[in-house]
């Protein structure tokens, strides 16, 4: 491969953040695992990690193109691919319109009934790239996008609603409270360009200190969902200390951030978080296979 290829795709590697896939794939592969009594079939493993994929990519591609003026406004923001003009608008777009598609045909090869819901959830995450033009609650927006991935993946394993679904459901909603408080505390960056020019968010209508407060209670509340996951499906052991282990991340993640400091947000948000999302799936892989 050449030179200029391989610039290409780190290029656009970049510009769908492929790295934050530490996010959201270990609680989905931890779920798909749980569901299937930890012996997925390769085809359904393949699956999921394609729809995992297409659809961040998909959402982040689509993000970087909606909000391309605003990238280019923002100082934060300026060298981002798009504006900085390494990715062109319209590539980025067919990228995003591309990766929804290719979702969309995975979602066909698992089940048609997951082809219907994936409309839906494609419209989703496209939709997240608009919240916070009219809404403060963006970040559960986000949150919800990322917890969506949770019960897919189970409901990808059964192949029908059933009781069975209150588990990953509650794995789902402590993924998108864990998320949206942490976007809270990465949207403090931006609170004063928000601000003007008319953008929402928590930081924006509450505060910096006010909406740290908010992520701490969003953590906490997804601490118990954590927790509740691995006791409604018997991870009890190493998955429980995952989870304590987890609690220590987030604390140490509020405590390197103040309201006038946040000279660490780096540290904040993608080492915590993603320390944190490989721990709960390694901890509860011990539980599966031990």
């Amino acid at each position: 491969m050449s030179s200029g290829a391989i610039g290409r795709l780190q290029a656009y590697a970049s510009l769908v953040k492929l790295s934050h896939s530490v996010f959201a794939l270990p609680f989905t592969l931890l779920s798909l695992l749980v569901a299937t009594d930890g012996v997925p079939s390769l085809r359904l493993l393949g699956l999921v990690v394609a729809a995992v994929v297409a659809a961040r990519t998909a959402a982040m591609a689509f993000n970087r193109w909606a909000d391309r003026r605003l990238d280019a406004a923002n100082p934060r923001t300026k060298d981002r691919e798009v504006p900085a003009g390494v990715v062109s608008a319209s590539r980025a777009l067919a990228l995003a319109l591309a990766a929804g598609a290719a979702f969309l045909l995975v979602c066909w090869l698992l089940a048609p009934l997951c082809l219907w819901l994936g409309v839906p959830t494609l419209l989703w995450l496209y939709g997240y790239s608009y919240a916070k033009r009219f809404s403060a609650l963006c970040h559960l927006w986000l949150g919800t996008a990322l917890g969506l991935a949770p019960l897919a993946a189970w409901f990808a394993a059964d192949g029908a609603f059933s009781a069975r679904l209150g588990a990953p459901l509650v794995l789902g909603s402590a993924v998108a409270l864990w998320v949206a408080g942490f976007d809270v505390l990465y949207a403090c960056q931006d609170d004063e360009f928000d601000r003007e020019r008319g953008l929402f968010s928590l930081p924006v209508l509450l505060g910096r200190r006010a909406a740290m407060w908010v992520s701490r209670a969003l953590h906490l509340l997804a601490f118990g969902g954590f927790a509740a996951f691995g006791l409604m499906t018997s991870l009890t052991s190493f998955y429980l200390v995952g989870v304590a282990l987890a609690a220590g991340l987030l604390v140490w993640q509020h405590r390197l951030l103040r309201p006038d400091d946040l000279s660490r947000i780096q540290a904040a948000f993608f080492t915590a978080n993603g320390t944190l999302a490989v721990v709960m799936f390694a901890t509860g892989c011990l539980d599966l296979y031990l």
